[in-house]
């Protein structure tokens, strides 16, 4: 059974950067799509960052696009998102969450979440 840990998260100054960790145990990631999400507070989840089984491919939302970046070491069982130029907006929770073999981030169908770590950036 796939289990992730996200880490990495704090409290950062407008324009500061963080990066996050998503730690899968249980399997071997590299079969897994993984998709990044937030949710600020009264607000929905949101897809931030998904990338595929070998890492060549990322796609992101126009609101995190150049400012955010997602890698992966499948040998070391670990994503992460390097998160730039924050903006009191980013503020959330994040979570990670992981697919098997589709190379898709829809929400409803990711199979594994994380417990979420929280971000907030200070104006």
């Amino acid at each position: 059974q796939l289990q992730l840990v996200e880490s990495g998260g704090g409290l950062v100054q407008s324009g500061g950067s963080l990066r996050l960790s998503c730690t899968a145990s249980g399997v071997a990631l590299g079969a897994y799509t993984i998709g990044w999400f937030r949710q600020a507070p009264g607000k929905e989840r949101e897809e931030i960052a998904c990338i595929n089984r070998p890492g060549t491919i990322a796609t992101y939302p126009d609101s995190v696009r150049g400012r955010f970046t997602t890698s992966r070491d499948n040998a070391a069982n670990t994503v992460t998102l390097q998160m730039n130029s924050l903006k009191p907006e980013d503020t959330a929770l994040y979570y990670c969450a992981a697919r098997l073999n589709v190379w898709s981030c829809a929400m409803e169908n990711m199979g594994y979440w994380g417990l979420g770590t929280a971000v907030i950036v200070s104006s």
